[in-house]
């Protein structure tokens, strides 16, 4: 138990003391966690660190984090915002429908919330402004409609807790997302419309359903990528993994063939920001797998979810606790890690109280989605301030509703399962 004790405070410390790199503190804190276990760190960190990256699975990554650097800059983006516009922009503070239904729509496709920020953020963050719109507000919008993109398929961090779980289906997961993130894109719509009614924000012109339709026949190619990657998985033509591949190839033919906004002398600089972005996130797999095997060895699954189930017998408060739990944990740690590291120690509790896995991962990653807006580590919030130019200080208090509206969310994927279970069944996944 002292191990992991260990660990936890070395990160936490490492993370909001020193600023160091979660990747850097877990290899380190693991290191060390091992030495006090009585094992050798320099062979079991270096076999833990492979064995958590050698999975066929995760190779689907690297492809979908290239795939969506090519929407991004293949100008995707603003097709999407263009046919966004013209089905919500005539509404009061029609703008910030906009940019949620647009970071819905991205992020589904290229699966990245970071990505999202900063491709619609550049965007839509100037034209709010110019539009009258507080800058603080259009900040908060993009940076929490952004995380939509993580539970809408295809999705990295879903593919990393398949990993985790050791028996989820890809597949299974892609589609028990589709409806939690609608349902919180949804919420925060609710969140501006209130907002809108109360500061009077102006509407913008009606378009016309020529308007409409030319909208979507330029977003309509941009669209289809979401229907290959999930219909030719549903439909057993090809594996999670081979449609990011077919995602990177789509996504090159339109960036740089039919659409030529991408050039090939940027593909060099493309694929070096690709490599990059992956090895970051394959050190985090590899670190905290490591620190997964300490708490495999020190029984800490065991121990948590005996000490839990002994608090109350109730699914509904043990639920609530885990809730709490995760959400504290994701305004400090990493969604990758976090994921990889509370998939073991929650997962047994969660079947124990009959949840399937399947409906406990998607709980998860709405939880950790809400940890990448908060302060001190969330990376959504701190690349929205960057793109809006402004301070965390000053958009987090503007953020309260939308916190809100992500948590009441994230009860309702809780505590009603259809919300998360009946496009699986539907399909038979």
């Amino acid at each position: 138990m002292i191990e992991i004790i260990l660990v936890l405070v070395i990160v936490f410390v490492a993370l909001l003391v020193m600023n160091v790199p979660i990747a850097v503190a877990i290899a380190v804190a693991s290191m060390l966690a091992m030495l006090l276990g009585g094992y050798d760190p320099n062979l079991m960190v270096a076999s833990k660190m492979a064995n958590g990256i050698d999975s066929f699975a995760l190779l689907a990554i690297p492809f979908f984090i290239l795939s969506g650097i090519l929407m991004g800059r293949g100008g995707m983006a603003r097709r999407l915002m263009d046919l966004a516009a013209t089905l919500m922009g005539r509404f009061p503070g029609g703008l910030a429908y906009v940019n949620t239904l647009t970071c819905m729509l991205f992020g589904s496709i290229s699966g990245s919330a970071a990505a999202a920020v900063t491709s619609i953020g550049g965007f839509m963050l100037p034209e709010m402004k110019n539009k009258g719109y507080n800058n603080e507000f259009s900040v908060a919008v993009t940076t929490t409609a952004a995380t939509t993109g993580l539970l809408i398929p295809p999705s990295n961090i879903m593919i990393v807790y398949a990993v985790a779980s050791g028996s989820v289906s890809i597949a299974a997961m892609f589609m028990a997302g589709i409806l939690p993130g609608i349902l919180i894109g949804l919420l925060l719509m609710l969140v501006c419309f209130v907002i809108a009614k109360r500061t009077n924000l102006a509407a913008g012109e009606r378009s016309s359903l020529k308007d409409i339709g030319i909208a979507f026949r330029r977003a309509f190619l941009s669209l289809l990528l979401l229907v290959i990657v999930i219909g030719g998985i549903l439909k057993g033509v090809f594996t999670a993994t081979e449609a990011s591949a077919i995602a990177v190839a789509y996504a090159f033919f339109l960036s740089v063939v039919l659409y030529r906004e991408v050039r090939l002398s940027q593909l060099p600089e493309i694929l070096l920001q690709a490599g990059v972005t992956t090895a970051v996130i394959m050190l985090l797999i590899g670190a905290s797998s490591g620190m997964s095997w300490i708490m495999t060895i020190s029984n800490i699954p065991q121990t948590v979810s005996s000490g839990l189930l002994g608090l109350s017998d109730n699914p509904i408060v043990i639920m609530l606790m885990i809730n709490l739990i995760l959400l504290f944990v994701g305004t400090f740690m990493d969604m990758t890690p976090a994921v990889l590291i509370f998939t073991p120690i929650f997962l047994p509790i969660a079947k124990a109280l009959g949840l399937e896995p399947v409906h406990f991962g998607i709980i998860m990653i709405a939880n950790l989605c809400i940890g990448l807006c908060t302060p001190p580590v969330g990376t959504c919030l701190f690349l929205g301030c960057g793109v809006g130019k402004t301070t965390i200080a000053r958009v987090t208090p503007i953020m309260v509703p939308f916190f809100i509206a992500m948590f009441v969310g994230l009860m309702l994927i809780s505590y009603v399962p259809e919300i998360t279970l009946w496009l699986p069944q539907l399909f038979g996944l």
